[in-house]
């Protein structure tokens, strides 16, 4: 499976397992730095939800995944960032999701995180 063609909420069931963030994508993570810290996705940049509107210039190229913990924020950050212009995915059910679907939680060093 992959990530559908055209923006909006999808499941991380539909990522490929060996591939969750394909190409041309990038796993943007809203929550906060401290529940980021604690455990977030392999390669995922941290750019919280509350920082966002004076931020918008630290955004990363690419088509954007958005993900929080379960899903919230991610599509309220996701309409919001759609307005603007930005084609973005939201993680439907976050970092859980992701976690419950067999994806690799980590830690900065590497080592195995955990959502908070």
């Amino acid at each position: 499976m992959a990530i559908p063609s055209y923006p909006g909420n999808f499941s991380a069931r539909a990522l490929d397992a060996s591939d969750p963030v394909p190409q041309g994508f990038v796993l943007l993570d809203i929550r906060e730095e401290n529940e980021f810290v604690a455990g977030h996705a392999p390669g995922a940049v941290n750019l919280p939800m509350t920082r966002l509107q004076g931020r918008m210039d630290d955004l990363p190229d690419g088509k954007l995944i958005l993900a929080c913990r379960t899903g919230s924020r991610s599509v309220q950050a996701m309409d919001w960032l759609a307005l603007r212009g930005h084609r973005v995915w939201n993680l439907r059910d976050g970092m859980l999701a992701w976690r419950l679907a067999g994806f690799p939680v980590v830690r900065d060093d590497g080592t195995p995180g955990a959502i908070i």
